[in-house]
């Protein structure tokens, strides 16, 4: 069963500086419990060094909570009386993502792996076009910004009226 690369994209999330999923949509994606993913994950704490996962401190996972429609941020193997999660999640960058496929075992989880690489491709090509574009337009800013602001300046100075030359009040001395 292939996953809408949009469904996908939606998810990622830039925290720290990191694209990153969190493991509530990573577990709904490949349709296991949050809980049974994160307990694969504790089973092979040694391939997901912090680079590869970490867990949002109290105040990221409160501000995420908040801000994400549906986040999921309620279900996990603790959770308090209200219903809420006691631990922040975890996220996940590309690499333990991609770590992910070697820890969960079935056909699903391939594909979905497999899209969601290719999420993170797009992603990072979309990231690499727009900073392209933004060094080129800084860079026509600097070529060009002497040559503008002569005619700015000239523009300025046909835009002031001369001032007319006022007759002294009173009378004039013959």
């Amino acid at each position: 069963m292939a996953v809408p690369a949009d469904r996908i994209e939606r998810r990622i999330l830039l925290l720290r500086g990191e694209k990153v999923m969190l493991d509530t949509d990573l577990a709904r994606l490949y349709g296991v419990p949050t809980k049974v993913l994160n307990q694969a994950v504790k089973r092979n704490l040694q391939r997901f060094p912090a680079d590869f996962m970490f867990r949002l401190s109290v105040e990221e996972a409160r501000i995420l909570d908040g801000s994400i429609p549906n986040a999921g941020l309620r279900s996990q193997i603790v959770t308090s009386k209200r219903g809420g999660r006691r631990v922040p999640p975890y996220v996940f960058t590309e690499h333990g993502v991609a770590m992910l496929s070697s820890v969960l075992h079935s056909p699903r989880a391939v594909q979905v792996n497999i899209e969601i690489m290719r999420a993170f491709a797009r992603l990072r090509s979309i990231f690499a076009s727009h900073a392209q574009l933004a060094r080129q337009l800084g860079a026509l800013e600097r070529k060009y910004d002497g040559r503008f602001r002569i005619v700015f300046s000239a523009i300025r100075r046909l835009m002031a009226s001369p001032r007319p030359r006022r007759r002294p009040i009173g009378f004039r001395p013959a």
